[in-house]
Formats: C-alpha cells, sequence, structure tokens
C-alpha cells in the first residue's frame, strides 16, 4: 500500500513531466516503462534495507543468547526479495499504466 501510495503521489506531483515527455515523442510504453522501473526499485531498496535489519537483529540476539541461531536461511532472504520487487512492480501498476494514459496537452496544462 505504501509503495502504490508513494507511486500516486509521483505521478500527480510529475505530471507536467509527464507531459513534456510525451509531446517530445515518448511512447506510452516508455512512461509504462519508466513509472514501474522506478516503483520496483524502491520496492528493491526497501527489500534490502529490511534483508540487511534483519539480518543485523539476528546477529544481536544471537551474540546475547548464544544457543539460540536467528541468522536467516538463503532461501528465505531470497523468498523475501523476490516477494519485495513482485510487490513493487504490483503496487507500481496502477499509477504507471495512469501516468502512460495521460494526454500530453492537458498534462502539460496541469499546475
Amino acid at each position: 500500500n505504501g509503495i502504490a501510495n508513494v507511486m500516486i503521489m509521483s505521478v500527480t506531483e510529475r505530471t507536467r513531466e509527464i507531459g513534456v515527455r510525451r509531446a517530445l515523442g515518448a511512447r506510452r510504453r516508455d512512461v509504462l516503462r519508466q513509472f514501474l522501473l522506478e516503483s520496483a526499485l524502491l520496492s528493491t531498496a526497501g527489500g534490502i534495507a529490511g534483508v540487511v535489519l534483519a539480518f543485523l537483529l539476528g546477529l544481536l540476539v544471537s551474540f546475547f543468547i548464544r544457543e539460540f541461531s536467528a541468522q536467516p536461511p538463503l532461501w528465505a532472504i531470497t523468498a523475501g526479495s523476490v516477494a519485495s520487487v513482485g510487490v513493487g512492480i504490483l503496487a507500481g501498476h496502477w499509477p504507471a499504466r495512469r501516468a502512460a494514459a495521460l494526454d500530453p496537452v492537458e498534462a502539460l496544462r496541469h499546475e
């Protein structure tokens, strides 16, 4: 939900930029690709931050409780990262389609 909200705000705030790009010849799929890539990068950064934080917390717990191994297995890290990127792309799809569908003339008039 957070990624979708960020992407909706990004599209809203950059309506004029989208209009300029479209007026200069950018195709709808170029704009769609731009916002989907932005969404994927945002969710990847969040996923990496989550994995690093979980790893550090696991080290901290293992330091205080030596018998308890709190290190995540590689499959969990991989699954979490893939899920993070997938959620980001899904959450960014609607705002990206909305950006790609903007009429260049109307987008340029937007204040």
